[in-house]
């Protein structure tokens, strides 16, 4: 028999500390080796108790979750998953612990008393495995900091050259910010992103990426317009779609049912980007858990768009780009830090220009060749 997963649950309430543990108990993969208060005890845990994946609790007394996170960074090297609350400064300190190296997160239940613990603990479960296999971050992304806006350059065109569909997950916030710092302000293509991520945390994850980058970046409303330099984020619990009209392209926002367990999905924004727009689509698989977006990235391709998926050495979870890669739906696979470049190579209108040269050695051999073999061998 396999060895069981050894979590360790930090939280300050003692409600969380008796209930996350039932939960997660009752998978037989996963034992609760400890708890603890606040992150100084936490941190003598983790040494005494060696676990796989740590829970954290970001608001807490005397060492709080960010502190310890910061430690637990520089000392342990353990997969954190955090805890977050939904609420706008539960949004900004989640976000916060993600950049400081978290695995991911879940949001914390409003009444955990009540039961509502239960709808949180399969995909607690999930991220748990998935943490534990991934392992300590093979790279913490450098965010940049915040950024003057430029003044847009007089007579830049403001319709797109190309419509360009992301689609990510764990692991994005980061790698998105990182992307979207290194495209310029005269960006010529229109950029419109899926992040799984919760309702009420895609408005300030919107607002960071802005402040980071040149390009201009907002949360997605419907009827938005798909202009040249900027960048819509699908809201959370919403799928994004597009429309072409008379008086110019536009992003709708939908209420339907979940597609493979998410809204938004990537596969519904991909989907719809290929039927509009054709040859002038490009589609993006990066970082993430699952298959969302493996579908679309097709539907992309076979309706003559450009498709590209994040390596897997580069990404913090595989599985989103693999299941593209794995069914022949990629175009290309580059890694995080050339996918800028090969975006706006490919969004320039002339097509004459040629990609720059480090891009190519970026993407190596055989594609497959990325996702077949384990990372750090």
């Amino acid at each position: 028999m396999s060895e069981k997963l050894r979590v360790l649950v930090v939280d300050d309430s003692a409600l969380m500390r008796k209930l996350i543990p039932q939960v997660l108990q009752r998978d037989p993969s996963i034992e609760v080796v400890g708890t603890a208060m606040d992150g100084s005890i936490g941190l003598k845990k983790i040494e005494e108790l060696r676990p796989h994946v740590v829970t954290l609790d970001l608001d807490m007394p005397r060492m709080d979750g960010i502190e310890m996170l910061r430690q637990i960074t520089r000392k342990h090297h353990v997969p954190v998953i955090v805890f977050s609350a939904l609420s706008e400064r539960g949004a900004s300190v989640t976000l916060k612990a993600l950049a400081l190296g978290a695995f991911d997160f879940v949001t914390k239940p409003q009444d955990a008393a009540s039961g509502r613990l239960e709808h949180i603990a399969a995909e607690l479960a999930i991220k748990i495995k998935v943490a534990a296999a991934s392992g300590a971050p093979k790279m913490i992304i450098t965010v940049p900091a915040p950024r003057i806006k430029p003044n847009r350059r007089p007579g830049l065109p403001h319709t797109p050259s190309r419509i360009v569909a992301i689609g990510v997950s764990t692991g994005g916030p980061n790698a998105l910010q990182y992307v979207f710092s290194q495209l310029p302000d005269d960006f010529a293509g229109c950029l419109l992103v899926v992040q799984h991520m919760p309702e009420g945390f895609t408005e300030m994850f919107a607002r960071r990426l802005h402040e980071s980058s040149a390009i201009e970046v907002k949360e997605a409303q419907s009827g938005d317009l798909l202009l040249a330099g900027r960048a819509l984020i699908c809201p959370g619990n919403r799928h994004m779609k597009v429309r072409r009209l008379a008086h110019g392209d536009i992003a709708v926002l939908v209420d339907q049912p979940r597609v493979n367990g998410h809204r938004p999905s990537v596969d519904v924004l991909f989907q719809s980007v290929a039927q509009e727009f054709g040859d002038r689509a490009i589609a993006v698989l990066m970082t993430g858990m699952g298959d969302d977006g493996a579908e679309g990235l097709g539907a992309v391709q076979a309706a003559g768009g450009f498709t590209l998926a994040q390596s897997a050495d580069s990404c913090v979870v595989d599985s989103m780009p693999r299941a593209a890669v794995e069914r022949g739906f990629a175009s290309r696979v580059v890694s995080l830090s050339g996918i800028a470049s090969v975006l706006q190579a490919k969004c320039i209108p002339e097509k004459s220009q040629t990609e720059p040269a480090e891009i190519a050695q970026s993407e190596g051999a055989i594609p497959g060749d990325r996702f077949s073999r384990r990372r750090g061998s």
